[in-house]
This record gives C-alpha cells, structure tokens and sequence, in this order.
C-alpha cells in the first residue's frame, strides 16, 4: 500500500476555485475502483491550508489515479495559483486503520 499526505497552502482568493477544483475531480475519483484507492481532502482550520490523504492499493493504480484528466487541471490551477513554496508531500508508513 502506498500512503501519502500533501498540504498547501493558497490565497485566501484561491479557495472558492481551489474547493470546486477538487470537488470536480472526486467526482471524477467516484466513477472508478474505490477498492483500489481512498482519497481525502481537509481544509484546515486556518481556511487556506489543504490537506490530502491518500492511500493507493500499488504503484500501478496511483499513476491511474494522478493522471485523471480533472485531476491534472486541478493540480495545474492550484500550482499557478501562487503556493509560495508552502506544498509539502511525504510519504507515510501505513500502521492500521478502523475500516
């Protein structure tokens, strides 16, 4: 299994498109194989800060996955958006889950 965690943050401006952007592409996450792949999207408490948990069954269905076409326009907006270097992404060691 292979977890990850990103967080960014965006222009207070940004936030409405950034929220449709990702409400587009898991929508577009919904039509396909939720056993393969959980996907989780949090807006921290400070209202510009987002957080992205996601945890793919291999290699092969992560790269499905991040090449969705909705996906890559969200990613495209968010960068040019202005992150001011705040976009982290780490790898994490999945332990266990309730579900």
């Amino acid at each position: 299994m292979i977890s990850v965690k990103v967080t960014y943050t965006v222009k207070p401006e940004f936030v409405a498109q950034n929220k449709a952007n990702i409400t587009t592409f898991l929508e577009d996450f919904k039509k396909l194989n939720p056993s393969d792949f959980k996907y989780e999207v949090f807006l921290c408490e400070d209202g510009i800060t987002f957080l992205h948990l996601s945890s793919y069954k291999n290699e092969a269905i992560q790269k499905q996955i991040l090449n969705v076409a909705s996906f890559k326009n969200f990613q495209k907006e968010r960068d040019e958006s202005g992150l001011n270097n705040s976009h982290k992404f780490e790898m994490l060691e999945h332990i266990g889950s309730s579900f």
